[in-house]
């Protein structure tokens, strides 16, 4: 009897597939409104690739991702035109030329783009109503001048440099996110454990799913606009 792929297994939620709710205490979002808040403490989350800053301001606990340089006890704008790292403006505030992180995608979402650790966007240009940033993919894209985002990078830089050496370090670092890890090439797992499993010979599978196929099941090329080889 077959059972369900690893894709399926992982959407079911069962607790092999569960990340600890603790990981991921730490709400990253952006008060409404302007005002003066304090860093109060940078914090390690194991959910998030880089340090946290915990925020104080009008009484309530805000969290964001610490800059490069940051210190406890630092006064954050939220809101002015002061172009100081880790001070949040409104893009419009913001000069061309700016490194910035935790862009929000929409005004007033809380921030949802550039999150990860060591990273920044550059704020490129300005038109009537919009502002071009460079992405960390090197493509521009243009958001709404009241969308807000962070002066700075994120810190964490190096995090990378060190090497994991031991398989079961890079096992509990994966475990701690809910991160599928080792992943395995499809034709390399049995036929009973997905549906390019096993390779017969390594005869080569199609990798379009279907239409109408499940969400587990949805695997290799999903509606591709054409196949076969390129003929010139």
């Amino acid at each position: 009897m077959g059972k369900s792929i690893i894709q399926q297994a992982r959407g079911h939620g069962s607790l092999t597939y569960r990340v600890r709710r603790r990981a991921y205490r730490f709400e990253i979002k952006y008060p409404m409104g302007e005002g003066i808040g304090k860093v109060i403490k940078l914090v390690n989350s194991p959910g998030h690739s880089a340090p946290l800053a915990k925020i104080l301001l009008r009484h309530k606990i805000y969290y964001n991702q610490a800059c490069k340089n940051m210190v406890e006890g630092q006064d954050i704008s939220f809101g002015g035109i002061e172009v100081k790292d880790g001070n949040v403006l409104q893009l419009k505030d913001i000069p061309t030329g700016t490194n910035i992180y935790n862009l929000e995608v929409k005004p007033n979402d809380g921030g949802k783009l550039v999150r990860a650790g060591a990273v920044c966007a550059l704020v490129t240009r300005k038109i009537p109503g919009k502002v071009g940033v460079m992405m960390p993919s090197k493509k521009e894209v243009f958001f709404d001048e009241k969308a807000r985002a962070t002066i700075g990078t994120i810190a964490g830089e190096g995090r990378l440099d060190k090497p994991i050496i031991k398989a079961g370090k890079m096992h509990h670092m994966m475990k701690a996110r809910n991160k599928m890890w080792p992943q395995t090439s499809a034709v390399k797992v049995n036929a009973i454990d997905h549906p390019f499993g096993s390779g017969r010979g390594k005869r080569i599978k199609s990798k379009i799913a279907k239409r109408n196929a499940p969400a587990g099941a949805r695997v290799g090329l999903l509606r591709p606009k054409r196949t076969g080889r390129k003929k010139r």
